[in-house]
């Protein structure tokens, strides 16, 4: 399953015909679809990264939110308790799936109390993929209304009925640190990665030279060989123990590794953050190398390090959020005049988007500790 478009009204504090599209708009180069696109239907590409800018509170966050909330209705059928209110929000998903495009509306309400969401108003329509059409996917020609003979829970999505079975799911990292919850959460996936211990061997590396082996014992214990010398320590010994880099590059590249394995996409809230700029593009990097993608698996982030968009050759991939009275999303290629063959980092700093830092606030700043 490959979400192609997402369109919302009503979600948080973004603009009613909010969008978002996975999909090339501009010329597809064959350098491009080696490294920056995916096939997953003949002549059907998808972005294998995706990158969102913006000012601080300018709604990037927001925009991965939406995206969460969109996944967790395709791949688990239902959503989560959120700490914001769905109440209200109509979505509309098209998505690829075993041969055919489907456009998917709802609506959303949600429970104060119990913090369950409800799924009104849903529709599925479908329509077989031709490449003839790819031009045409998202025209309402050729849909036909999906019927469904059982009922659902109102919690429960009806595109049950389509994928029939919950899947791996993404996964959404934001910036804010799990706790010593992150080493359980990372043995977690030891069910799901057949490799596990090589591949957790080999991530400790990057971060820490030190450590040679780590195993969890039980629940809330772990066995960790460091310097050469093996010590059982709790989770939050542990987690004293190893540096703040350590512990968050641990989670966030075991995330990578099971996304890139199982073709799953991963939303990642700041990229750059705790992070030196080589591992960054190294995660940006894997993603692009179809040696290592071999199921499709799309990188979808946020950043405030403009540099890093100077690794995409194409315009289309890249996303500007600004925030007036709402959140408003614009496509570098779309709706910006900008030469491709300019640093895209440059024509950040030289505020080509609207995204500069306030310097006139800094200087007030400035001024008022100088008094």
């Amino acid at each position: 399953m490959k979400i192609l478009r997402v369109e919302a009204s009503n979600f948080k504090n973004c603009e009613d015909g909010f969008s978002i599209d996975f999909m090339p708009t501009a010329r597809k180069t064959s350098e491009d679809k080696e490294y920056e696109l995916q096939e997953i239907a003949e002549e059907l590409y998808v972005f294998s990264t995706v990158g969102i800018v913006g000012k601080n509170a300018s709604g990037k966050t927001t925009v991965l939110d939406l995206l969460n909330v969109c996944y967790d209705i395709l791949t688990r059928f239902r959503i989560g308790k959120k700490e914001y209110s769905l109440n209200g929000a109509k979505l509309t998903i098209y998505f690829f799936y075993e041969g055919c495009i489907y456009k998917y509306q709802l609506q959303l309400n949600d429970d104060d109390v119990t913090g369950i969401v409800y799924f009104e108003d849903q529709i599925i329509m479908k329509k077989e993929y031709y490449k003839t059409y790819v031009n045409k996917i998202f025209d309402d020609d050729g849909f036909e209304i999906c019927e469904f003979d059982s009922r659902l829970p109102k919690d429960t999505s009806i595109a049950f009925f389509v994928i029939d079975a919950i899947q791996n799911g993404t996964a959404y990292i934001k910036s804010s640190d799990f706790g010593p919850d992150i080493f359980r959460l990372v043995f977690y996936m030891e069910k799901t990665l057949k490799n596990f211990n090589e591949i957790l061997k080999k991530i400790l590396r990057i971060f820490d030279e030190n450590i040679s082996g780590l195993e969890k014992v039980d629940e809330n214990n772990y066995k960790i060989v460091f310097d050469g010398k093996e010590e059982v320590v709790s989770d939050e010994v542990l987690y004293t123990r190893l540096s703040s880099g350590t512990n968050k590059g641990l989670r966030l590249y075991m995330f990578v590794a099971l996304s890139l394995l199982n073709g799953d996409d991963l939303i990642i809230d700041e990229i750059e953050n705790h992070f030196h700029k080589t591992l960054v593009e190294n995660i940006i990097s894997l993603y692009k190398d179809k040696s290592v993608n071999k199921n499709n698996a799309s990188l979808i982030f946020t950043t405030h390090y403009c540099e890093l968009l100077d690794l995409f050759d194409r315009q289309d991939n890249i996303y500007v959020t600004r925030a007036d009275s709402k959140v408003r999303l614009f496509n570098m290629y779309r709706d910006y005049n900008i030469r491709s063959e300019l640093q895209k980092s440059k024509q950040f700093y030289n505020d080509a988007f609207n995204t500069a830092v306030n310097y006139e606030a800094l200087m007030d700043l400035k001024k008022e500790l100088r008094r």
